[in-house]
């Protein structure tokens, strides 16, 4: 029997079954007592983490007799792949099994933002009438949805944005225009800039990486179309957060949805302050109850496969 520890919430039922088969620590705590990580990390055969465990460095070291490390999540910028790797640590992330929640999350931002009369409840309660206000607001279909990397999640959004009647478009540097997905899904391949410069909802499905680290500059950001709408599900480094923020309070840009930041969890940030039509929510985009349920069974299979 091999030593399983959890670092971070999991699906109670997907931990049974890893207990089913291996003595099991669950803590969803334990990634914020580094100290009692380390000494657990020394003794495992295997480590289950989401996105604020850091299996790099230190902690990566201490994993002396650890085979395997499973990832609640399909983000691995939190894990030294390559230093796992020279280990023998096979790395396993959830791969697809939060594409639906994400992609529900990208349209149904779009569609908030884009309407922009959903924030009025305060108004009309209190007897004001904004009707006239609020009457400007636009439909999403017949707009066009702009996917910066076109993996597992921007498929899957771009089927969710082509029902509610989206033209689509998507750029993804590791794919070329005769890529199959593109045919697939109905979706033109088309360069960068022409990605950025005709949407009308930008939406971002890359990892974040040297190359994409600030993708999305000033200069990128004031390149996008005027009234365009931006979301960002991916990582936080790749948008630079004030010039986001002085695009929206000048108008040039329509709404934006963050859900991940360049530090999490998000300190005070007050140039975000008074933004217009902003969402802001907390690296949730991926989470639901049913994508908690996918992506923390295919991981207790896949680490018990593992560890066989």
């Amino acid at each position: 029997m091999s030593r399983v520890v959890v670092a971070e919430f999991m699906d109670e039922r997907a931990v049974a079954v890893l207990r089913e088969r291996h003595d099991v620590l669950y803590d969803p705590a334990l990634v914020d007592d580094a100290a009692r990580l380390m000494k657990e990390a020394a003794g495992c055969d295997a480590i289950v983490v989401r996105n604020r465990t850091q299996v790099r460095g230190v902690l990566l070291e201490s994993l002396v007799r650890c085979k395997v490390v499973g990832r609640l999540g399909v983000g691995l910028d939190n894990i030294d792949v390559a230093g796992c790797a020279a280990r023998g640590v096979e790395v396993i992330p959830a791969t697809g099994a939060n594409a639906l929640s994400v992609a529900e999350y990208v349209i149904g931002t779009a569609m908030v933002l884009l309407r922009g009369a959903y924030q009025s409840t305060g108004a009309v309660a209190a007897g004001k009438w904004p009707r006239s206000a609020l009457s400007g607001g636009r439909e999403i279909g017949g707009k066009t949805l702009g996917l910066i990397g076109f993996g597992s999640i921007g498929q899957h959004t771009a089927k969710l944005a082509k029902a509610v009647g989206m033209n689509v478009i998507a750029f993804d540097a590791m794919m070329d225009a005769g890529h199959p997905a593109f045919a697939a899904a109905g979706v033109r391949c088309a360069g960068l800039d022409e990605v950025v410069g005709t949407a009308d909802v930008v939406s971002l499905h890359v990892p974040l990486l040297e190359s994409t680290k600030g993708l999305f500059s000033a200069a990128r950001i004031a390149s996008m179309k005027r009234g365009a709408v931006l979301v960002n599900t991916a990582r936080g480094g790749i948008v630079d957060e004030v010039a986001l923020a002085g695009a929206l309070r000048d108008g040039h840009l329509g709404g934006a949805a963050i859900d991940v930041f360049g530090t999490e969890p998000l300190p005070a940030a007050p140039h975000f302050d008074g933004c217009p039509n902003l969402i802001l929510t907390p690296h949730v985009a991926g989470v639901t109850a049913e994508a908690n349920e996918r992506v923390s069974f295919l991981i207790a299979d896949r680490v018990i496969e593992a560890l066989a």
